[in-house]
């Protein structure tokens, strides 16, 4: 498996959100300005709606960018036990741990991209080829670590 690849294509998926979010976020401030009217109240209601999802917009953002800090810490050094950048393979799937965005294809092979924060890394955090560990009472076998 190239961790290097797969870090890649987690890094772009980042990049990509963070573009999303921030032209949502211009568009809905446009039309945050253009909600002018002498309807009173219902103006100043939507207004605030407005602002609201403005501040959801922008606490998304910040998540993604948060992540994004995260994966510029992470190498593609080979691992030896499950931790930050591992690439773990259990009898249950692939898991890549990085930041939490989603699943991702490389080399026609599903991955789950998860956090060191995730209750699943939680249980198998430390752990070496070999070794069992459980989560939500299902074993799970780690078989390889790269």
């Amino acid at each position: 498996m190239n961790k290097q690849e797969i870090l890649n294509i987690i890094k772009a998926k980042a990049a990509e959100k963070i573009r999303y979010f921030e032209n949502l976020i211009t568009e809905t401030r446009a039309s945050n300005n253009d909600t002018k009217s002498s309807m009173g109240d219902k103006y100043e209601t939507g207004r605030e709606m407005l602002q609201q999802e403005i501040n959801n917009l922008q606490r998304q953002l910040n998540e993604v960018l948060n992540q994004q800090v995260v994966l510029q810490k992470i190498t593609s050094e080979p691992s030896e036990k499950v931790q930050n950048g591992a690439l773990v393979k259990t009898n249950k799937g692939l898991f890549y741990i990085s930041a939490s965005m989603g699943e991702i294809f490389s080399e026609n092979q599903k991955i789950m991209t998860v956090s060191a924060e995730s209750p699943l890394v939680k249980a198998m955090f430390g752990k070496k080829m070999g070794d069992r560990f459980t989560i939500n009472s299902i074993n799970q076998d780690i078989e390889h670590i790269w």
